[in-house]
């Protein structure tokens, strides 16, 4: 009963199971599956900004690319700071001594006679004489006070400096200050106490911008300080001023702004009665460099981020290739079955696309040499299993032969086949050393002539054993056979040409050696009087192919000097063939190779 309940309370959960389970997978598989494309996703964006945006090669160029406008900025700056500023402090000095005369000349016009302190000097009584020389000269003594009225030039004092901006005091011919249009205030008051400006806050990235501008090396100028009223003749300008001349300074106040002062004097009648000292506000000139620094700092900028997009470009075309060309030769070097095919960009006319032919060009190589290296360990293979298979079979025969006949027949075979071996093997090596020995070794200045000259002396002595005749038909004429190699590689490849020709020719034949040269080519033909050559002309160079006279025994020769010869040949930039010759029997055998100019 409690096992029926049981499977009851199990059947009517079923359904409600099965639903949830049906719900369930779908969100757990579209889950990972989100977050599987985001990181792939994320991944792909690292490795593009990890090979692009922060390559090693990408930042150079960026680097470099910045570097050089920050330079140009930097001089522009140095320029302004110095250049600039002073041909703005020329130029305000030479504006407030035009104002400070117009001013100065009102501010006389103005000025009123002071008649307590009119003095008529006696000695001049003379000249009011009728008919006196003298008699339009000023009846006063020179030293005629003129008091300059605070009233009455205030208001002139504001209506000239007010739109100028430009400070104005004038002192008495005492040094006294009589008026500062500072302290100018309404019509009703003439002076106001000075109040300090209110100190604004800095934003720190000023503050420290404006320090490292300070450090740069220019002008040096001495410190400005206010002095009290009564010491206006502290100020240089002011003591030139009393004098009758103009004057001007440049200093500086406490937080390093420029304040430019020109003093001018005021006079009237001939008689020095004040001094007019102009003077701009602090950080007047810094105010209009530092528009003008904001203004290429903006520029510079919009320069920096072109610059920086640009760049951006450049080495996209640059690190991007150069990145894809990396990974396909690493996967050259690690691909073991597939060959990997490095990108073309050949058709570009810049570096990359050289590299890239170069790279190609290299791959091709080595997977023709890897192919050809191949090939040869199968050839190899070949040739040496047949003299190991007969070798094999004489020395398991050789036990159970009795007679004495049988057993000199198979030691012949044996020794043969050992001899065979041998010389498979040492042609093999020569073989498989013969492209490290040329590239390892020199290449000299050759004389084919000379080469040909002694092989025939020393093949003529081995020839006349069988009546050979060995001749060298040289047809240079006036132009040396010169040129570059490796001297002993090609009296190889001719002694084997020559060796060959000998041993097709029939006894009392003849094997004849031409030599030609021209303005670009020297060529050698090796040529005999035998059957000629009876198989495919093109096989003949082939590695392990022979194609022996009937009287020699198989097995003399291995089959690698004609393909040794060829390399050898090709190794030198020239080229070898062979065919039979159309005027008479035998085979003729020629040599091109690339003349070398003194």
């Amino acid at each position: 009963m409690a096992l029926a309940s049981d499977e009851l309370e199990k059947s009517k959960s079923t359904p409600r199971t099965r639903k949830q389970g049906a719900e369930q997978p779908a969100v757990k598989a579209e889950g990972p599956n989100l977050r599987e494309r985001a990181a792939a996703i994320l991944r792909a964006v690292r490795r593009f900004f990890g090979a692009t945006v922060f390559s090693n090669l990408t930042r150079r160029i960026v680097f470099l690319n910045l570097a050089a406008i920050t330079v140009l900025v930097a001089g522009i700056f140095y320029l302004s700071l110095n250049q600039w500023r002073a041909g703005l402090i020329d130029a305000r000095v030479q504006s407030l001594r035009v104002q400070g005369e117009i001013i100065s000349a009102a501010v006389a016009a103005s000025a009123t006679v002071d008649s307590d302190v009119i003095q008529v000097n006696p000695d001049r009584l003379i000249d009011l004489l009728p008919g006196s020389a003298n008699a339009a000269v000023n009846f006063f003594d020179p030293s005629l006070e003129f008091p300059i009225s605070p009233e009455r030039v205030a208001p002139l004092l504001g209506e000239l400096v007010t739109p100028t901006k430009t400070r104005a005091r004038i002192y008495d011919k005492d040094g006294f200050l009589i008026l500062d249009s500072a302290n100018l205030y309404t019509p009703g008051e003439v002076l106001q106490p000075l109040t300090p400006p209110e100190q604004k806050e800095v934003f720190f990235l000023v503050e420290w911008w404006n320090r490292m501008l300070s450090w740069v090396p220019g002008a040096q100028f001495s410190l400005y300080q206010e002095y009290d009223a009564s010491e206006g003749k502290r100020y240089p300008e002011v003591n030139v001023a009393l004098t009758g001349a103009p004057a001007d300074i440049v200093r500086v106040d406490a937080e390093g702004r420029l304040v430019v002062s020109v003093a001018v004097p005021v006079q009237r009648a001939r008689a020095i009665v004040g001094v007019l000292l102009l003077s701009t506000s602090p950080g007047d000139i810094e105010a209009i460099v530092a528009t003008e620094r904001a203004a290429i700092l903006r520029i510079a900028l919009v320069a920096a981020v072109i610059t920086s997009i640009f760049s951006f470009l450049l080495a996209g075309t640059i690190a991007g290739p150069m990145r894809r060309l990396s990974a396909a030769a690493e996967r050259v070097q690690v691909s073991m079955n597939n060959r990997a095919e490095i990108p073309d960009y050949t058709e570009r006319s810049d570096e990359i696309g050289h590299l890239s032919g170069a790279l190609r060009a290299m791959t091709n190589a080595l997977y023709a040499r890897m192919e050809a290296i191949e090939r040869f360990a199968a050839d190899v293979a070949h040739e040496l299993k047949n003299p190991l298979t007969s070798l094999r079979s004489a020395v398991e025969t050789l036990p159970l032969v009795t007679k004495k006949e049988d057993r000199d027949r198979l030691t012949g075979i044996i020794q043969h086949d050992v001899r065979r071996l041998d010389r498979l093997i040492s042609d093999i090596s020569n073989a498989s050393r013969l492209d490290a020995e040329l590239v390892r070794e020199g290449a000299d200045s050759i004389d084919i002539g000379e080469i040909l000259e002694a092989l025939v002396s020393m093949h003529s002595d081995l020839a006349a054993a069988r009546d050979i005749t060995v001749t060298l038909d040289n047809r240079s004429g006036k132009l040396k056979p010169l040129t570059t190699g490796h001297d002993s590689r090609l009296a190889q490849v001719f002694t084997n040409l020559i060796d060959n020709a000998i041993s097709f020719s029939p006894d009392s034949g003849t094997v004849t050696i031409s030599l030609l040269t021209d303005a670009d080519t020297i060529t050698v033909r090796v040529e005999d009087e035998g059957q000629g050559i009876r198989g495919d002309t093109h096989r003949i160079f082939e590695r392990f192919y022979t194609d022996r006279p009937e009287n020699e025994q198989f097995g003399d020769h291995s089959g690698l000097g004609l393909s040794i010869s060829k390399q050898i040949v090709e190794a030198h930039n020239g080229t070898i063939t062979g065919r039979n010759r159309k005027e008479a029997a035998g085979a003729m055998f020629e040599v091109v190779l690339p003349r070398h100019r003194k």
